[in-house]
C-alpha cells in the first residue's frame, strides 16, 4: 500500500510536488489561505490530476480526517501561527497511524527574532518548548535534528 502523507500549511506546494514526484504517494495538504489553494493547485496539477494530491483549506487545530489516517504528516514554518498548538499537535497525532511520523520544520528562535516580519504574529519557540508541547499533546518519542547551523531544525515526532 502506498504511503499517505498529509502536508499542513502547503502554501504554494512546493513540497507537495516533491514528495508526489520522489514518492509517488498519496498526498493530502490543509492550508488555510484560498489563495495558496489556488497556486497549489496550479504547482500539482499532475497529481490532482492523477487522483493522488487532494487539497483543501482548513485548520490544523481542526482536521477533518480519521484516527490514524497519515504514515507522515510533514508542516515547514507553521507552527508560529497555530491557534492553539497542544491543539494542533494533539489532532496531528490523532489522524497518524501508530508509528507514525510528524516531521516539523522551524526556524530557530534566536534567527526569527532578526527578521522585522515576525514581530506581529509569530509565536516563537526555543527546542525545549516543542518538547514540552508535543508531551502535552500525548507524543513521548521526539527528536531534533538541526538543519542549519543556528537557524533550522526539524522536530519529529514519532507515535
Amino acid at each position: 500500500e502506498d504511503a499517505k502523507i498529509l502536508d499542513i500549511g502547503y502554501g504554494n506546494g512546493y513540497l507537495i510536488s516533491l514528495l508526489f514526484r520522489r514518492y509517488g504517494a498519496e498526498i493530502y495538504g490543509i492550508d488555510i489561505s484560498d489563495d495558496m489553494k489556488a497556486h497549489a493547485a496550479k504547482r500539482n496539477r499532475k497529481g490532482i490530476a492523477a487522483g493522488k494530491v487532494h487539497l483543501e483549506v482548513g485548520n490544523c487545530c481542526e482536521l477533518q480526517y480519521e484516527n490514524e489516517s497519515f504514515d507522515a504528516v510533514t508542516s515547514i514554518n507553521t507552527i508560529y501561527f497555530w491557534d492553539d498548538t497542544v491543539k494542533g499537535l494533539s489532532e496531528i497525532r490523532r489522524v497518524l497511524k501508530q508509528g507514525g511520523t510528524f516531521y516539523n520544520v522551524v526556524y530557530t528562535k534566536e534567527w526569527l527574532q532578526k527578521l522585522s516580519y515576525t514581530r506581529k504574529g509569530f509565536k516563537l519557540f526555543e527546542e525545549d518548548d516543542f518538547r514540552r508541547l508535543g508531551i502535552e499533546a500525548g507524543f513521548s518519542d521526539i527528536s531534533i535534528t538541526e538543519i542549519a547551523k543556528n537557524k533550522s531544525f526539524a522536530v519529529i515526532y514519532r507515535k
